[in-house]
């Protein structure tokens, strides 16, 4: 069996863009491509065409092109022409897309293909309550009707990715993974008294509610230190930069316990997490989050938002407590909670891995989607 991924990011040194569909993907190729599945990743809109094998996975790096008038249309069949010549070179049997953009809108294949909802444009619009561009709707829609099956990372974006694009058509729901040999905890690493927030610093992410409670903890517990790693992102609404909005939100006492680090290597991200005692992710907008899923396997207690696709991997109160991330004042009660007690915290730590270890480890994820694979191959 050869699968097919089609996607604008993943975790690689030459690869302009990584974010948390790239991870899942590459931690789903890498599990199959151990399980003996030959595997083919096309990364679209790069800086050089070029062929990479690495983990026994062989990367396909697409070349941006500008085009005088109708890029967009244009790109898009160069896509589907490269595609189309290797699936008939190498015999892949089916190709993946990510349902962001609709990248496969207009593009035709002799092979299944699959849409995986790792949440649309439209999809985060509806949770954020913001507008969309119509284009964006438009692409996405035409490229789910058109796949021939439809997987998601969660059944909470399934059910509201099809209210949204009025799919009648059942979803088949596959979490997303982690690699628990590679994330590994180490207590001994903790600081005590430390807050992790990491991830794009970014407004749907809830990192103000996040800096809201944070006035209130340092109060509680002057310790307490908050650490924010990830990429400033412009502020949607206001245009000027995230963390200076963070920084304006942050009272005098509690700018003087935070700490704001530029994207590190993803290599380095574990070391990062395992040093943290707490780590705090109060999203508004998530399909099945990679961060939650590495935080957990590293044995760390966990304060998130409260929405849909939390329920399905988080139990509050044993992996850490779910809140509104609306909700100030009791984030900043469950982050003090644990913060002033250790044994508690490492408690969660232990039962979030647990619930990991029984449930979404990449190897059980990868025979979920091996078996999805053989049967629309077979049909």
């Amino acid at each position: 069996m050869h699968i097919a991924f089609l996607t604008p990011e993943y975790p690689h040194p030459r690869i302009q863009r990584a974010a948390g569909i790239g991870t899942s993907i590459k931690n789903l190729a890498i599990a199959l491509s151990r399980k003996h599945i030959q595997v083919t990743v096309f990364i679209y809109s790069q800086a050089e065409d070029t062929i990479i094998e690495e983990d026994g996975v062989t990367l396909h790096l697409i070349k941006h092109k500008k085009y005088p008038i109708g890029g967009w249309y244009l790109y898009r069949k160069h896509i589907n022409r490269y595609i189309n010549t290797i699936v008939k070179q190498q015999h892949i049997d089916a190709i993946e897309a990510p349902d962001w953009t609709g990248i496969t809108a207009f593009m035709k294949f002799k092979i299944p293909v699959v849409i995986r909802l790792h949440g649309s444009d439209t999809y985060f619009c509806h949770l954020e309550g913001r507008p969309q561009k119509k284009k964006n709707f438009y692409f996405e829609k035409m490229a789910l009707t058109s796949a021939d099956y439809i997987l998601s990372v969660s059944a909470f974006t399934a059910q509201k990715t099809a209210e949204l694009f009025g799919i009648k058509d059942t979803i088949t729901t596959i979490h997303n993974g982690v690699d628990v040999d590679a994330f590994t905890p180490d207590n001994s690493k903790i600081i005590p008294f430390s807050i992790l927030y990491f991830g794009s610093v970014i407004r749907k992410k809830g990192v103000f509610s996040l800096a809201e409670a944070f006035n209130k903890v340092i109060l509680q517990e002057p310790n307490a230190q908050l650490t924010f790693i990830g990429k400033d992102v412009i502020d949607a609404k206001t245009g000027t930069s995230t963390i200076a909005l963070l920084q304006s939100i942050l009272n005098k006492e509690a700018i003087k316990q935070a700490k704001f680090t530029a994207q590190i290597p993803y290599s380095e991200v574990a070391n990062a997490i395992r040093s943290a005692q707490v780590v705090c992710l109060p999203s508004y907008a998530e399909a099945f989050p990679m961060t939650w899923l590495e935080a957990m396997a590293l044995e760390k207690a966990m304060v998130t938002s409260d929405i849909g696709w939390a329920k399905e991997l988080m139990i509050d109160g044993e992996t850490g407590y779910i809140i509104s991330p609306d909700d100030i004042q009791k984030l900043s009660e469950a982050i003090v909670r644990l913060l002033q007690d250790m044994d508690l915290s490492k408690k969660m730590g232990v039962q979030a891995r647990e619930r990991i270890l029984a449930h979404f480890t990449q190897d059980q994820i990868a025979e979920e989607n091996i078996k999805f694979y053989k049967g629309i191959i077979a049909s």
